[in-house]
């Protein structure tokens, strides 16, 4: 659990409610990622209470640092997603599941007094990672380019032209 990411459920004031969080590389090390190498992510949440209502709003924008997929190296990958949730107090497997319009619910047990958003944040921000990271066309590190390019003394066809990757063994024997 991470204390810097915990807010107060019940000491919130009527009306919405205003937090800024933080997380960096140590946010991300607490949760033994082993993808995201470094991290600067600004978090505004907006909790709104109304009686037993209350809904969260969590921007994340900042960027990430990620390993290129095509050259290895290190790659800043922009973040920019938004959460919306509305807490309901209860057991989960007694209330109604699902979503609430466009909110994801979340129970919370009723003898809780706090939210914590540090799995929240996690969750969203490896969300809005795509599936392939790497640089532009023509950004990545020319060392590591040249092993994807085929060489012209490699032999990947076949005697119809098809390509074969196991052609180039076809001489390995004689």
């Amino acid at each position: 659990m991470n204390e810097n990411f915990i807010i107060p459920l019940n000491g919130l004031t009527a009306g919405k409610n205003e937090f800024f969080l933080h997380a960096g590389k140590e946010f991300f090390d607490s949760f033994e990622n082993q993808e995201i190498f470094d991290a600067d992510l600004q978090i505004r949440v907006l909790v709104e209470k109304s009686g037993r209502y209350i809904g969260v709003d969590c921007d994340i924008e900042g960027e990430v640092t990620v390993e290129c997929d095509r050259c290895l190296e290190m790659l800043d990958m922009p973040i920019d997603t938004q959460v919306r949730l509305t807490v309901k107090f209860g057991d989960e497997q007694a209330s109604e599941l699902g979503q609430d319009a466009d909110r994801e619910v979340i129970f919370v047990k009723e003898d809780e007094a706090e939210l914590d958003m540090s799995q929240i944040v996690y969750d969203y921000t490896c969300l809005a990672l795509p599936m392939q990271r790497s640089h532009g066309p023509g950004r990545c590190n020319p060392d590591a380019m040249k092993y994807y390019s085929m060489s012209e003394s490699c032999d990947f066809f076949n005697e119809d032209q098809t390509v074969n990757p196991f052609a180039t063994l076809k001489n390995m024997f004689k």
